[in-house]
């Protein structure tokens, strides 16, 4: 039987073109569904659906949001330096290739520190996003953080939701899930918030937003000059409107009953010692100075310190804003030269600091991004959608050198610890363009079976809505790779 989810999918690879009114317009309706959701039952009868053989307790997430290009930054290609003149057909790579702790592995240049660690994890090079047609950044994005493409017909959960209502907090005092960097009230914050979601799964499954890591103390204190005893009756308050929300007049006894209990949560937390970890000026001089690359380097070491402290699931962010940081439309070479900068020495310190900590073995790290970019080829090289940016005939200005394509036909992924395999590479893509996947293919549900297998949990783990059951991967089909497992 085919589920609610399935023929989401089945509609939305039906229809070629989707903006971003499409979008909302969907991801409305869905989340309207998930407050008439009941309790989101495990169906019953699926072989294993949580194992007990797991490798890992924690995942991290480094999100590098707006389409990181592979032969940019882990899938060198030839070296094209700019030319006044040159032919775009000529922009292979605009940056030299350099050497990793892996003879086998190489990077490429401002990538460094990175490459100095990657004997601690695995490389994928054949992540294929989906064949979603024109070509959205926030479709791919839920594609990638659900499983599922939009448009569903329910509200679809996070995978940092699924994680939390399955297995649960390893801290009860810290949340299970939380997302630092991101921000929704600049860019295309609607469309991101349709799978910041717990969805069906209930609000106490949802993220604990840390928009910037700088002020992260701030969301585990009472507002300057609040008493406890005033905080702790403004607490009671807000439960009374609840009642007054839009969950309280149409959501099911459920969904009321969770929305609670992440506010308890959330209270819970307060008065916690595990809120110290929130608390950045804690961190010695010396540490914080090696993370403070910015927002994204200073988030990367709040989630270490979440890890320390027992946080089950954490999204870093380097944040996507339309044309802005990885959504490279121009500008290409000059805006990865900053990229590199931002991400390189805290994400190495951080697989570092865990890996000294003795929390590397037993906490996964994910890094990746929803596509990559091609200077020509827009989409697939044989399932082409529209151009959304103008290549000139010849590169005359600098602006013109790098990759402003969208490109899906490959990707990067790096993981590391969880059980991964120390210093392994899987999938290989084409020397000579189009730079396409030609081994080992990885697809989204794949990759997702690949965390949850680490996790402990089936992909064919599956709740209960609508009457129909919701696979945690698509249609409960994922893979996990077992070759990326030590």
């Amino acid at each position: 039987m085919k589920n609610a989810a399935h023929s989401g999918v089945e509609s939305g690879m039906r229809k070629s073109r989707w903006n971003r009114r499409d979008f909302l317009k969907t991801a409305g309706a869905a989340t309207l569904s998930a407050l008439a959701a009941g309790y989101p039952r495990r169906v019953e009868g699926i072989e294993e659906q949580v194992r007990r053989e797991a490798t890992a307790d924690t995942v991290i997430v480094l999100w590098m949001g707006g389409g990181m290009a592979h032969t940019e930054t882990f899938d060198p290609k030839k070296f094209t330096p700019f030319e006044k003149g040159m032919s775009p057909s000529k922009v292979e790579s605009t940056f030299a290739t350099i050497d990793t702790a892996v003879d086998h592995i190489k990077f490429t240049e401002g990538l460094e520190k990175l490459a100095g660690v990657m004997d601690k994890g695995a490389l994928i090079r054949s992540y294929t996003a989906g064949d979603l047609g024109f070509i959205l950044h926030s479709r791919h994005q839920f594609q990638w953080h659900t499983g599922y493409a939009p448009p569903q017909t329910v509200a679809a959960p996070h995978i940092g939701s699924v994680i939390a209502r399955t297995l649960g907090p390893t801290n009860p005092a810290v949340p299970a899930f939380i997302d630092i960097g991101q921000r929704f009230d600049l860019g295309e914050g609607e469309e991101l918030k349709a799978f910041h979601t717990a969805g069906f799964l209930g609000s106490e499954y949802g993220p604990f937003v840390i928009a910037n890591p700088e002020q992260a103390v701030k969301s585990v204190r009472p507002p300057a000059g609040m008493s406890p005893a005033r905080f702790e009756n403004r607490n009671k308050f807000y439960k009374q409107l609840l009642a007054k929300s839009p969950i309280g007049e149409v959501g099911t006894d459920y969904q009321k009953e969770s929305l609670v209990r992440s506010m308890d949560n959330a209270y819970r937390l307060l008065s916690s010692p595990a809120a110290k970890a929130f608390d950045l000026a804690l961190e010695p001089k010396e540490s914080y100075d090696r993370y403070n690359t910015g927002r994204f380097g200073l988030g990367c070491l709040l989630a270490r310190r979440l890890t320390e402290v027992g946080a089950r699931f954490i999204e870093v962010t380097t944040e996507y804003i339309p044309f802005l940081n990885w959504d490279t439309h121009e500008n290409g070479h000059t805006r990865m030269v900053d990229m590199k900068k931002q991400i390189d020495e805290p994400v190495a310190q951080l697989v570092r600091d865990l890996d000294e900590r003795g929390l590397l073995k037993r906490t996964l790290v994910v890094l990746a991004s929803e596509f990559s970019r091609d200077s020509l080829i827009e989409g697939k090289p044989e399932n082409k959608v529209k151009d959304q940016v103008t290549v000139p005939d010849k590169i005359d200005d600098l602006k013109n050198y790098g990759m402003h394509r969208h490109f899906t036909d490959a990707g990067c992924v790096l993981l590391f610890g969880g059980g991964i395999k120390r210093g392994h590479l899987h999938g290989r893509t084409a020397d000579e363009r189009p730079f396409k996947t030609i081994e080992n293919r990885v697809v989204i549900e794949d990759l997702h079976a690949t965390i949850y297998h680490a996790l402990g949990i089936s992909p064919k783990l599956a709740y209960e809505i609508e009457k129909r059951p919701f696979y945690v991967t698509r249609d409960g089909l994922g893979q996990p790779i077992k070759e990326l497992f030590g």
